[in-house]
């Protein structure tokens, strides 16, 4: 637990009177007198009369005997300080059902125990926890509501597959304090499902098959029971049976057969079956069913009867019995699942189905419930499927069963497991993509300062120089190189788009020649297009690149040739509709289609190819990135991507990209190119960078086309410029810096220079950026530039009668 802060507590101060108690009272009274004595010396000594100095030393001495004699007819009430037991404090928080955290006014996280801390993946301070959104509003408004009335909730707050309630409570000597208790919401109500199940037409069904039910309460207390219980116990359907003690309505003779009081000595003998409601919870309510023995004692027959086996086999508890000597005598299916073992294949042993380890401790348990008591306890076990994850198994002894004395019950926890193994791929694929997407933005700012320096050396250098050919080489390998960042980004889906309205027949048209390149020979390549394809709303670099991953993908597939057809069509929504699809909205779509006549997808692997690092290929040939980037890039675009396959027959990807529109009418794709020398310009700019390699490629590219540049290398420092001058005409700012950011800095501009144009540059992606954003008219040009795209990016933001001279 985190130490609290000892100011938290009360009992800080200690009270005047308690300091006066380090003296005892006969102390005082001698250093009162000593003290009145002294100073009658003095003034006798001053003023040479004995009469003043006897007179004050009796009037000391007077007013102090007055004093003892009021403390000792009034004593003092001493307030005693307040030794705490921090570790007992922090015993009585760590408890393993309740999660607890203080926080101040501030909101700042002043203690939290380990349960806190597990439950919510660190010392978070509420109401900032990692839950669903809309459940982070809730508890804020809990945590003002608590400041106000002193006490508030919040009730069913999401988080992965956990439920939450809150309890928030003002605390504190001054009251400056928030206490915040968690804890873990059953959704399921067991005992009410069982009650409902018993009154209803289910406990009608029961007593036809020969069978009563009855549910008890911890004490054994009848909470309800089916009909033909009420009637076989009461004597009457309109008997009241709800509260009495469930051992008075039973009779047990010297034999041990179990009759109905009611009945007598002539009444049928009964089987009883307990079966605890919440098997980790032995003060639980308990489900009790109850079967005639038709006449024979209990323990005579062999086995297990027949409507026994089929009353477990129908019960959702994962439920098994066994003999005396620990054989299984009966398993029903959801104790298969649980244990993971087909039903058909059932285990001779309980200690067949755990690790070699929990094999004896399993046994003798096992042993210990058949010959003792009826009694029921609980037991960790390490299933063989399982060996990770240890689970509950409870062991009851049973009575009245035929050959059956334990009864085992365990909890299906399979699919907890799945979705635990999904929220952990979740969060580390979350993990690595944000990993991911900080070595791009780290690398992008390298590559920004390659290309730039190769775009001013170009400057310096014809075609016909011997340098010209080795910076030109530099400069592609750069690009490549941001190629790289661009998948990396693409991969977490944080990569930069700048869509234009095109027609898919186009980028085809533009990649047709790459493409047949990159199939060679063996492969042919068919190019289909539709009529009346509706125009798009992408970024045509990375649907070429889209279109490549799929093909490449093709080609591998293919090895001793075929074809890869590509095509576009049109799909409306009436098309739509009649696909009947869950994912894919109503609405129109242009659609580009890549199939293949190709080895195919085996149909285990077809659910897991967009996963991120999935991979059927070999080692070193294979990196799992490509149909990951191809997924992000079409959802950040805004389309659908699906997938169809069949072993030996092929592959098909079918791309859906919603027709882009305006004011109902199609919007054509209208790109005005700048001329080289509309790039030049004139101005003051402030260019705001961190990175000194890439501070000083913007400052020489951009003094180099005309315009007046003042650096800076944090927010900070760009402000004192900016209160220095007005003759600034733009800023140019990194978002990511030190000291100050970007945003900020923007936010403190825009007090003094509401008209003042930015332009923001950074490795991240400007979608990311601008929902995290709230700045308006801002530009944006995404690392690595060129010195060209520094240039028109500048231009473009600069005021009107500035920019160009």
């Amino acid at each position: 637990m985190i130490d609290p802060l000892p100011a938290f507590f009360s009992g800080k101060s200690v009270s005047r009177s308690s300091r006066l108690s380090l003296f005892s009272e006969r102390g005082l009274a001698v250093l009162v007198c000593a003290t009145a004595l002294v100073s009658a010396g003095l003034i006798f000594w001053v003023a040479q009369s004995v009469a003043i100095a006897v007179g004050f030393a009796g009037t000391a001495l007077t007013l102090t005997a007055l004093l003892f004699y009021a403390r000792k007819l009034y004593p003092p009430v001493a307030s005693a300080k307040l030794d705490f037991d921090w570790a007992l404090v922090r015993d009585a928080a760590d408890n393993d059902d309740v999660a607890i955290a203080v926080t101040d006014r501030a909101g700042r996280l002043v203690c939290a125990n380990p349960l806190h801390e597990s439950w919510f993946k660190g010392p978070v301070a509420p109401p900032a926890l990692p839950v669903e959104g809309k459940f982070v509003t809730a508890l804020t408004l809990a945590g003002k509501n608590a400041w106000k009335d002193g006490r508030s909730e919040a009730k069913s707050l999401k988080r992965d597959s956990m439920t939450f309630n809150a309890e928030v409570i003002r605390a504190g000597r001054s009251e400056n304090h928030l206490v915040w208790r968690f804890r873990m919401s059953v959704q399921v109500d067991l005992a009410g499902e069982a009650r409902r199940l018993i009154e209803g037409s289910a406990g009608t069904r029961i007593g036809e098959a020969g069978m009563m039910a009855v549910l008890l309460s911890a004490e054994g207390r009848v909470l309800t029971a089916s009909p033909v219980f009420v009637i076989r116990a009461m004597g009457s359907p309109n008997s009241p049976v709800e509260g009495r003690d469930f051992v008075t309505l039973l009779d047990v003779d010297s034999g041990g057969t179990v009759r109905f009081a009611h009945e007598g000595r002539a009444g049928v003998p009964l089987r009883l079956l307990q079966i605890p409601v919440y098997a980790d919870d032995p003060g639980s309510p308990a489900l009790v069913l109850l079967l005639d023995e038709d006449g024979e004692k209990a323990g005579a027959g062999a086995g297990v009867t027949a409507s026994v086996q089929a009353l477990l086999a129908k019960l959702p508890l994962g439920l098994a019995l066994a003999d005396r000597d620990g054989r299984f005598l009966f398993l029903n299916d959801a104790f298969c699942r649980a244990v993971d073992v087909a039903p058909g294949a059932r285990p001779v042993y309980p200690g067949d189905l755990v690790v070699k380890e929990d094999k004896a401790a399993v046994a003798d348990a096992v042993r210990r419930f058949a010959l003792g008591q009826a009694m029921t306890g609980d037991i960790a076990i390490r299933l063989v499927g399982q060996p990770d994850e240890p689970v509950a198994l409870t062991i009851a002894g049973a009575r009245g069963l035929g050959d059956a004395a334990v009864l085992l019950s365990i909890r299906d926890s399979s699919e907890e497991s799945k979705l635990k193994k999904q929220v952990a791929q979740a969060t580390k694929m979350q993990a690595v993509g944000q990993l991911a997407g900080g070595v791009a933005h780290d690398f992008n700012n390298i590559l920004t300062a390659i290309i730039g320096h190769c775009d001013l050396m170009m400057m310096r250098h014809t075609p016909g120089d011997s340098d010209y050919d080795d910076i030109q080489q530099i400069k592609n390998n750069s690009n490549r190189a941001a190629g790289l960042t661009r998948q990396l980004l693409a991969f977490s889906r944080q990569q930069t788009l700048r869509p234009q309205i095109l027609q898919l027949p186009d980028v085809v048209s533009e990649i047709s020649n790459l493409l047949k390149r990159l199939m060679g020979e063996t492969v042919a390549l068919d190019v289909k297009h539709g009529r009346n394809l509706g125009a798009v709303r992408a970024d045509p670099g990375q649907l070429e690149q889209v279109i490549v991953n799929l093909a490449v993908n093709a080609r591998d597939a293919m090895p001793r040739g075929g074809t890869l057809t590509i095509q576009t069509y049109t799909v409306t929504a009436d098309e739509v509709k009649k696909l009947g699809s869950d994912i894919l909205p109503v609405a129109d779509y242009t659609a580009l289609s890549m199939s293949d006549t190709g080895s195919g997808i085996p149909p285990e692997t077809l659910p897991k190819i967009f996963e991120p690092f999935f991979t059927t290929k070999e080692v070193g040939r294979g990196t799992g990135l490509g149909l990951s980037t191809v997924y992000g890039i079409v959802k950040q675009s805004g389309g659908f991507i699906f997938a169809d396959s069949k072993l030996g027959q092929g592959t098909s990807f079918v791309i859906y990209l919603p027709v882009h529109q305006s004011d109902g009418k199609i919007v054509e794709d209208v790109v005005v190119k700048e001329k080289p020398g509309d790039l030049w310009g004139s101005g003051t700019i402030l260019l705001v960078e961190d990175e000194d390699m890439v501070r000083a490629v913007a400052e020489r590219a951009l003094t180099r086309h005309g315009y007046n540049v003042l650096t800076a290398i944090h927010g900070e420092e760009a402000l004192e410029i900016l209160n220095s001058r007005t003759d600034i005409d733009l800023l140019v700012s990194d978002v990511v810096m030190p000291v100050m950011d970007g945003p900020t800095l923007v936010k403190h501009a825009r007090e003094k220079f509401p008209t003042l144009p930015i332009l923001f540059m950074s490795g991240y992606a400007e979608e990311q950026l601008r929902k995290s954003l709230s700045i308006q008219d801002v530009g944006f040009i995404p690392k690595p530039f060129s010195v060209q795209q520094l240039a028109e990016s500048v231009r473009a933001a600069m005021p009107r009668g500035t920019a160009a001279k």
